[in-house]
């Protein structure tokens, strides 16, 4: 379904009401708000988004958008389950990748290729890209460019006589240190799972470049059974087994924060973890930011790997999509909110206040003239100047390979499973 521009001449005709009435009935369930809807996350740059939508509804009354927001787990599943049922909001909030395709092959969201053409063309192409199928925008950025970042902990890596590494030599190290030095080396939220994505992603291109996973999203045979992931995998085992995430892991979860909340009060040092929390340690641990305590750095290269050190992982950005389901005039609604507000000088003022990068070009005289610049600098370039930007693997693969994944992942950092198990278990999902 192609989506147009709002014909506004409906609403200035007095004998077109009936029509307005029909259309905006038409896609509202029982108990929903009226006009137009939008679902989102807590946390990361949630802060700029209700601003957005604040300044367009105080600009645009009589076509609002009422913004639910929840916490990532509870999102995914509520928003797969709206989805499949037509019970979506107007503007969806997610990843693309292959989530996106199968919304597009189900009919479940509309080309906006023209109606945010104004929008698209101020976007860096990478990013942009992400959010095309066959050639067609069906979703276009609504935050920050989000690749994951090694945060560390100076003080206390200094404390323990280490330093942040840039090999996979001398992270072993760090964690040897850190963990002498009674403090968790690394945290990780394993209780979520998914932040564990973020190891296997970073290893597997260390070692086996962009071939790695490529594989695995040609459907090739024996994909995850190829010596470049299996190695990959063994060394998930032996950061685990060498005590790197501490023996609490499996109980942290991301969505609370907890995982962070370990680097920012110094019982851990490092974590891997996506741009879109720095602005949580700028709330949470002002004295740590102010004092250059909280520093950032690239994934380690992988010594004698085939992977490109400038190559990241992560998620490009977020996106908006329109909901086939909801009402010509509150698709028209939501249209015209990302044409016109997306990305507006508002919308960047306010991701960049937070320290959040939103993809768009010729945005590095603006991110210079922050009061503090470092971080955003440093994440523009990140994307700006990578090899690749691969998107988070449970969002670039099926949703049914993708829980295939992160039960598997999960129990090879438990240990349940060898590296070559945990191979052999993916290859049947392919």
């Amino acid at each position: 379904m192609k989506l147009g521009t709002r014909r506004r001449t409906l609403l200035a005709l007095g004998a077109a009401a009936p029509v307005v009435a029909a259309l905006g009935a038409c896609g509202n369930k029982p108990g929903a708000a009226d006009g137009a809807t939008a679902w989102g996350l807590t946390g990361g740059a949630e802060e700029a988004m209700r601003a957005s939508f604040e300044a367009w509804n105080k600009d645009n009354p009589d076509n609002e958008i009422t913004a639910e927001y929840f916490a990532n787990d509870a999102y995914k599943e509520k928003i797969r389950t709206a989805i499949g049922s037509g019970n979506a909001p107007t503007l969806v909030f997610g990843w693309a990748g292959a989530t996106l395709a199968d919304y597009v092959a189900n009919d479940q969201v509309v080309d906006v290729t023209e109606s945010t053409s104004a929008l698209t063309d101020r976007l860096l192409p990478s990013v942009a890209q992400v959010g095309m199928v066959d050639g067609k925008v069906y979703a276009v950025p609504n935050n920050q460019s989000q690749p994951v970042v090694l945060y560390h902990n100076n003080d206390v890596l200094e404390a323990a006589g280490t330093q942040i590494p840039t090999t996979w030599t001398e992270l072993l190290a760090a964690v040897e240190a850190l963990k002498g030095a009674d403090v968790i080396p690394i945290a990780l939220a394993g209780q979520s799972v998914w932040p564990e994505l973020m190891w296997i992603s970073y290893l597997a291109d260390r070692v086996g470049g962009d071939a790695a996973f490529q594989r695995v999203l040609d459907g090739e045979a024996g994909a995850w059974s190829h010596p470049d992931m299996v190695r990959a995998a063994q060394m998930i085992t032996e950061l685990v087994e060498a005590g790197a995430f501490g023996d609490g892991f499996a109980s942290v979860v991301a969505d609370a924060g907890a995982d962070h909340a370990l680097v920012s009060t110094g019982k851990a040092a490092m974590i891997l973890q996506g741009s879109w929390i720095y602005p949580e340690f700028l709330t949470n641990a002002p004295d740590l930011v102010a004092s250059g305590g909280l520093r950032f750095s690239t994934f380690p290269v992988v010594e004698d790997g085939a992977g490109d050190p400038t190559a990241i992982v992560g998620n490009p950005a977020n996106y908006w999509s329109i909901t086939a389901s909801s009402s010509e005039d509150d698709q028209a609604t939501a249209a015209d909110y990302l044409s016109e507000a997306v990305y507006d000088d508002a919308h960047i003022d306010s991701l960049l206040a937070i320290g959040a990068v939103p993809p768009v070009a010729g945005l590095e005289d603006r991110i210079a003239e922050e009061e503090d610049p470092e971080f955003l600098d440093f994440t523009y370039a990140m994307v700006r100047d990578a090899a690749s930007f691969e998107l988070s693997w449970d969002q670039a693969i099926p949703a049914e390979q993708a829980q295939e994944l992160l039960n598997n992942l999960s129990r090879l950092f438990l240990g349940e499973l060898s590296a070559e198990e945990f191979a052999a278990a993916m290859d049947a999902t392919l």
